[in-house]
């Protein structure tokens, strides 16, 4: 792609107005600098298979063109819709900024994906997972961790964000900044809250590099989410859970034992912290799933007949 040029000049935007728009995402939009990353990366794909054409000289044939390289290689529906996203935000900046004047990706779908449910524990393995032994602070640290993340729901990232003024032990609660910068308070149960207190009793015997950080390492600094992600598999490992553990594992079994028990899908959402409710009704699938082997199991007309 050229870089850019004022269209009054008789220009077309290029490289130039690409850094403006991630600029843009970074500063007024507050995306998290890995979303950022991901959208540069998707950007990017524009100029691989259209580094002759401007930006605003693109066709909804050559998004389409672009599209099919991308499935053929076997990028997902899930990705290419996101891809999609990045570049109708990016047409929609230069059409703010009058550089161009129409969205070439209008119209242009993602190949549609089959439908995978998120994988959940059953309630006692999840039961098993946050109950690991060990009497050392830093299992204490691991347990409470566990016992939050299936307690709550929340994601790993914002695991790895909690400082100690985020929880609020008298009211049983936990403030969190989630996707978009917003936040939301999520209720904490009795056994997760009793683990927390644990590990803050314990917390002394590592390291106070961060004293605001909830859960931090032996010489005090925050735990990353990498180091959160090995210590969740580890530990569904320990506990001989035949499914690979990782945190968003933990979430989605929140988001199904909560549902299967309340059915209040609207609540789930917000301690989700979903923005659409069509994303939280993937869990509805979770929750028939569980009905339909109870009566599988116990409708005397859904059992399988005996062979005579």
């Amino acid at each position: 792609m050229t870089d850019s040029v004022h269209p009054e000049q008789g220009g077309n935007p290029g490289r130039g107005w690409v850094e403006s728009y991630l600029r843009y995402l970074a500063s007024e939009r507050r995306l998290s600098p890995r979303t950022a990353s991901a959208y540069r990366d998707d950007i990017r794909i524009l100029a691989i298979h259209a580094p002759d054409t401007p930006l605003g000289q693109l066709s909804a044939h050559d998004i389409r063109r672009i599209v099919s390289a991308q499935h053929a290689r076997g990028l997902s529906g899930r990705s290419i819709a996101r891809m999609l996203s990045a570049w109708r935000g990016l047409f929609r900046f230069l059409a703010r900024e009058r550089l161009c004047t129409h969205d070439p990706c209008a119209g242009v779908r993602a190949p549609r994906s089959p439908k995978r449910l998120p994988a959940a524990l059953s309630p006692d393995e999840a039961r098993c997972l946050v109950e690991i032994d060990g009497d050392d602070a830093f299992a204490t640290r691991d347990r409470a961790m566990l016992e939050l993340l299936y307690s709550s729901g929340l994601r790993v990232s914002e695991l790895a964000a909690l400082d100690w003024s985020m929880l609020d032990f008298g009211q049983g609660s936990v403030r969190v900044l989630g996707k978009g910068s917003k936040t939301r308070v999520v209720p904490v149960g009795r056994a997760a809250l009793a683990m927390l207190r644990a590990w803050r009793a314990r917390r002394c015997e590592a390291a106070c590099e961060d004293a605001a950080a909830v859960f931090v390492n032996r010489l005090g600094r925050r735990l990353s989410v990498r180091s959160i992600q090995r210590r969740v598999r580890s530990a569904g490992v320990r506990q001989g859970i035949a499914a690979r553990v990782h945190p968003h594992v933990l979430r989605h079994s929140f988001a199904s034992h909560v549902l299967q028990s309340s059915g209040d899908l609207r609540a789930v959402q917000e301690m989700l912290g979903h923005a659409s409710i069509a994303t939280t009704q993937v869990y509805t699938h979770l929750d028939f799933q569980h009905l339909a082997r109870v009566y599988d199991a116990a409708h005397p007309r859904a059992r399988k007949k005996r062979s005579p």
